[in-house]
C-alpha cells in the first residue's frame, strides 16, 4: 500500500466550493460500484446524449445566441448541433471495436502458449472545461470519448456561456444521473478550483498563458491533462493555385463565428505581387456572402472586453504601418452589437500585436513572399501553429511543407475541415496544445490501456533460473545471437 494515498473527495481542500466538492465525491463513488460498464451502458449513455442534442435543439440554438448577443442560427446548427450528433453516433457505431481487447506480438520462441494483450479500461472522473466560442461543441466532443471509455464526466463553461449553462443544468437530469454527467457554470469564477479537483483526466481549451495555470493546478494529484490552446495559424497560397479559389476558403473560415475559432487563418501568405488582388476577391466574396453583416448571418463579437482587444489591435497595426483594407465595402458594422466587419492588413511585420498574439477575430495580416524556404523559416522561428493551411496542388511542394513544418493538424487546399473529421485525431503541439480526441484517438486518450502478458503451459523462464552455469548461460548466449 502507498504510504500517500490519493486523496478521498471527502477529503478535499476546504476552499474548493462544496457542490463541487459533493458531486466529485458522487462521481467517483459511483465509479468505485461500477468501475468498467459494459457496450450496452455506454451506447446507451453516448444515445442520450445524442437525444439531448436532437430534441432541445431551438432550445440550445437561442442560449448560444442569447450568450453571443448574435449567433448565427445557421452556424451554431452546422459547427456544434451537427458535428455533436454525428460524432455521437459514429462512436455508437465504432465503440465495439474500440473496446476490444487489442492482441499483441509475442516471441513465440521464448514464450510458446502465451498471450499479450491490451486491455482499455476506465479511468474514473474526467473533467472538461469548455470555451465560450464553440460551447456547445467542445462540451460534447470530449464528453463523447469520456462516456464512450466509460468515464464519469464534469462538465465547467466559460462565464460567457451563462445561458447555455443553466439550459444544460435544467436539462441534463432527463439523461443522466448527476453521478454520471454534472454540469457547472462560471458565476462566480469557478474555473481555477475546479481545476484543483483530483480529476482522472482533465480535458481543457483555452489559451496557453491560463493553460499553465490549470496543468500547474494537474501537477498536485499527478492528473493527467490534453489541452487545446490555439496560437498563431498560418495560410500559404502557392503560385500554382487559383487565387479566387483561395479568397473563398479562406474568407469562409476567417468570418465564420466572426473569426472566434483556435484554428482559424490567423495570418496569410501571398506570393509577392498578389497582395491586392486577393484584397478585389474577398471584398467580392464578402458582398456575395454577406450583404448585411446585420441580418443574423454574421456572429457578434463574444464580449466587449474581447471587442475593445480586437478594436486596439487594428489601431495597433495601423499606428506602426498596416495599411487597413476593409473587406465589406460600405459596412461599417454595429459597435453597440458588437458586430465587427473583416479587415485585412497589409505591410505588418513582428512588432504589431496582430503578429505576436492570437486574434480570434475578423482580421487578416497578410504577408508577402519570394520563396516558399522564407515562409517555412517563418514559420519554424514561432512557436508550432494548432492548424496549418497550404493552397497548391504540387504534391512535391505539398510533402515538402508537411515534412519541414510541424502543427497540431493540417488542411490542404482548404480551412478548418481537418477539425471536423471523426476519424482524424485533434490537438495541439507544443504551444498549441497537448494530447488528442475526436474518434478512436478520443477514446484512447479517457482510457488506461492496460497491458496483459498471460504466461502459457510452458515457462522458459525456469531455464533461466541460477546458478547461472551451464544451461541458463548457454540457453543466454543463444538468446543474444539470435538478437545481435
Amino acid at each position: 500500500m502507498s504510504p500517500h494515498p490519493p486523496p478521498n473527495a471527502t477529503d478535499l481542500a476546504a476552499h474548493i466550493p462544496a457542490h463541487l466538492r459533493d458531486c466529485f465525491a458522487a462521481q467517483r463513488a459511483a465509479f468505485g460500484k461500477n468501475r468498467n460498464p459494459g457496450l450496452a451502458e455506454r451506447r446507451a449513455d453516448l444515445r442520450s446524449l445524442h437525444r439531448l442534442l436532437l430534441e432541445n435543439r431551438e432550445a440550445l440554438v437561442d442560449a448560444v445566441n442569447r450568450d453571443f448577443g448574435c449567433r448565427s442560427r445557421f452556424e451554431t446548427l452546422m459547427t456544434e448541433l451537427l458535428q455533436g450528433q454525428e460524432a455521437a453516433l459514429d462512436a455508437i457505431k465504432q465503440l465495439p471495436r474500440w473496446m476490444k481487447k487489442q492482441k499483441r506480438h509475442l516471441d513465440v520462441t521464448q514464450y510458446p502458449l502465451a498471450r499479450a494483450y491490451v486491455l482499455p479500461q476506465p479511468l474514473g472522473v474526467v473533467g472538461i472545461v469548455v470555451p465560450w466560442n464553440f460551447p456547445i461543441g467542445m462540451a460534447v466532443q470530449p464528453m463523447i470519448g469520456a462516456l464512450a471509455a466509460g468515464n464519469r464526466v464534469m462538465v465547467k463553461m466559460s462565464e460567457n456561456s451563462a445561458h447555455l449553462a443553466r439550459l444544460l443544468q435544467t436539462l441534463l437530469p432527463r439523461y443522466f444521473a448527476a453521478d454520471k454527467v454534472s454540469v457547472f457554470d462560471d458565476a462566480d469564477g469557478i474555473g481555477p478550483l475546479f481545476t484543483q479537483l483530483p480529476f482522472n483526466h482533465l480535458f481543457f481549451t483555452g489559451s496557453p498563458q491560463t493553460g499553465k495555470l490549470v496543468m500547474a493546478n494537474c501537477a498536485a494529484h499527478l492528473t493527467p491533462v490534453t489541452l487545446e490552446l490555439g496560437g498563431k495559424s498560418p495560410a500559404i497560397v502557392a503560385p500554382d493555385y487559383p487565387l479566387d479559389k483561395a479568397a473563398e476558403r479562406i474568407l469562409w473560415v476567417k468570418m465564420l463565428n466572426a473569426g472566434q475559432i483556435c484554428t482559424n487563418v490567423d495570418y496569410l501568405f501571398l506570393p509577392e505581387g498578389q497582395e491586392h488582388a486577393f484584397i478585389a476577391h474577398a471584398q467580392r466574396i464578402v458582398a456575395q456572402r454577406y450583404p448585411d453583416l446585420l441580418n443574423g448571418d454574421y456572429t457578434a463579437i463574444i464580449d466587449q472586453r474581447q471587442y475593445d482587444r480586437l478594436q486596439a489591435m487594428l489601431q495597433d497595426a495601423i499606428t506602426l504601418g498596416a495599411k487597413a483594407m476593409p473587406l465589406a465595402s460600405g459596412q461599417s458594422g454595429d459597435a453597440v452589437r458588437r458586430i465587427m466587419p473583416p479587415v485585412a492588413l497589409l505591410d505588418v511585420h513582428d512588432n504589431m500585436q496582430v503578429m505576436q498574439r492570437e486574434i480570434f477575430g475578423p482580421l487578416l495580416p497578410i504577408r508577402s513572399y519570394c520563396s516558399i524556404d522564407e515562409v517555412l523559416q517563418y514559420i519554424n522561428g514561432h512557436p508550432n501553429p494548432l492548424a496549418l493551411y497550404l493552397f497548391s496542388n504540387d504534391r512535391r511542394l505539398q510533402e515538402h511543407v508537411l515534412s519541414q513544418t510541424l502543427s497540431g493538424g493540417v488542411t490542404l487546399n482548404d480551412t478548418l475541415l481537418h477539425a471536423g473529421q471523426h476519424h482524424l485525431p485533434f490537438g495541439g503541439v507544443g504551444h498549441s496544445g497537448m494530447g488528442h480526441y475526436h474518434g478512436r484517438e478520443g477514446f484512447l486518450t479517457f482510457s488506461k490501456l492496460r497491458p496483459v502478458f498471460q504466461q502459457g503451459l510452458l515457462r522458459t523462464v525456469n531455464f533461466l533460473q541460477p546458478p547461472y552455469t551451464g544451461l541458463p548461460s548457454k540457453m543466454l548466449d543463444i538468446m543474444l545471437w539470435r538478437n545481435r
